[in-house]
């Protein structure tokens, strides 16, 4: 009886984390971050589709997020880089949250008044602005998520991140379908635009975290040429150098798990927009079942992932997320032989979406303790990149595979993608207490 009063108090101080006030306010920095990602990934692609563009086009498209995996390039400047007026004002990291939640606006605007059949060019152009604008965005939020609380509190901040992110998700998928149902594609994505005033909110009301001191190369008496390359050695050199010093050999394989996890579904996700409206379901139907609904049974994934992590440690459940998403990510092969039943859809989507929540919460925990506080930004950067950018490149050619192969083999092919972060999650959870032959090996916990 006493054990299980014990494992019963376990268990409500595991959920109590998610009352602390920097984990709550996640939730909405959250939200900012997830509003633009479908605005230019697949609620733009049902927005194409409607209007006639081709499958092999909207898979090109969709390149237009590639930028996320190249916000690496551009993090030393996030990290370093004081902005006039607004960095005295905010510090650091909100200054550059703002400045990026204000590009967000100012593209999803550009990209309402454009129409995708008679403007394509000018409506890529704007969705170009709010990826880079969105990818800055998350380069600082996720540098501030990092700073803000200690290790042990990483995966609730992912937790409530992700919640925050899926529900910014809800009203850019379900929500932009709806509007743009009952009145235009072009009022939805309006509206969508003035919805970043609530991450715009959160960043004036948030605080600004304390920033660990950084190594720093002495050289009062030099030029700026030569000032210049200290500053690049600092901001960018260092952060790669300290990763791969501390984690010897292992960084390789660490480095090569990361690009090869999110393959599988990002791969995949292309497609679905397009797959639904093919199918039959009408442009409400996928948002209330596929955007709302679906978003909110992440969220529910989410929040189950990060009491999971904290409960079975990071990389047990690597392997269990890594397996879940292969598993799921193959039954859109079989919808896709189905007719357009409202259940069905529901059902794929609920098993898709909970086990990508469960994946994202641990996956985000991953990449945040694997990050020296010295370089978070420049870190995470590249680790969210490397992340992305193979993904989104293969995703590109995701409309082509469909309109030689057709729906089933293409969700077959993008399942098997899945099959070597599973491997390689086994190997990681096999030598996270083994140094490969270096001083510095993982420095995760199990």
């Amino acid at each position: 009886m006493s054990s299980a009063h014990e494992n019963a108090r376990q268990w409500r101080q595991a959920f109590a984390v998610y009352t602390r006030p920097r984990v709550l306010a996640m939730l909405f920095l959250g939200f900012s971050a997830g509003l633009p990602l479908l605005l230019v990934f697949g609620t733009l692609s049902v927005w194409l589709r409607r209007e006639g563009i081709d499958r092999t086009t909207i898979g090109y498209v969709s390149w237009v997020a590639i930028l996320y995996g190249f916000k690496f390039a551009w993090a030393p400047l996030v990290d370093r880089l004081r902005l006039p007026l607004l960095t005295g004002w905010l510090g650091q990291r909100r200054s550059w949250m703002l400045l990026a939640q204000i590009g967000v606006l100012v593209g999803l605007w550009l990209m309402a008044g454009n129409h995708p059949g008679a403007q394509l060019t000018a409506l890529v152009l704007a969705a170009l602005l709010v990826a880079f604008s969105s990818a800055t965005q998350d380069i600082s939020i996720d540098a501030w998520r990092i700073e803000a609380v200690a290790d042990d509190l990483q995966g609730a901040m992912a937790a409530t991140y992700q919640m925050g992110y899926r529900l910014g998700m809800i009203l850019a998928g379900g929500g932009a379908l709806i509007i743009a149902g009952n009145y235009s594609w072009n009022t939805a994505y309006f509206v969508m635009g003035c919805c970043m005033l609530v991450g715009m909110a959160t960043t004036l009301i948030v605080a600004e975290p304390e920033h660990p001191p950084r190594p720093v190369v002495q050289d009062t008496q030099a030029g700026a040429l030569l000032r210049l390359g200290c500053w690049f050695v600092e901001a960018v050199v260092q952060p790669f150098v300290e990763f791969f010093r501390r984690n010897g050999l292992m960084a390789l394989v660490i480095l090569l798990f990361i690009g090869l996890f999110r393959i599988s579904d990002i791969t995949m996700g292309v497609m679905t927009g397009p797959l639904y409206v093919d199918m039959g379901f009408s442009d409400e139907q996928i948002g209330w079942v596929s955007k709302t609904f679906g978003v909110i049974v992440t969220i529910v994934g989410a929040l189950l992932g990060g009491v999971l992590v904290m409960r079975y440690g990071i990389f047990r459940m690597l392997i269990v997320a890594a397996v879940l998403v292969v598993v799921t990510n193959l039954v859109f092969a079989w919808l896709a032989t189905q007719g357009p039943e409202i259940v069905l859809l529901a059902m794929v989507i609920t098993a898709d979406n909970l086990s990508g929540g469960i994946a994202g919460s641990t996956f985000i925990a991953y990449l945040s303790s694997l990050t020296n506080r010295a370089y978070t930004a420049t870190q995470y950067a590249l680790f969210s990149s490397l992340m992305l950018l193979p993904a989104k490149f293969i995703g590109g050619f995701s409309g082509k595979v469909v309109d030689d192969f057709g729906y089933i083999h293409f969700f077959l092919y993008a399942g098997g993608l899945g099959i070597p972060a599973v491997l390689l999650a086994i190997y990681l959870l096999s030598r996270r207490d083994r140094p490969l032959g270096t001083p510095a090996s993982v420095r995760v916990q199990a």
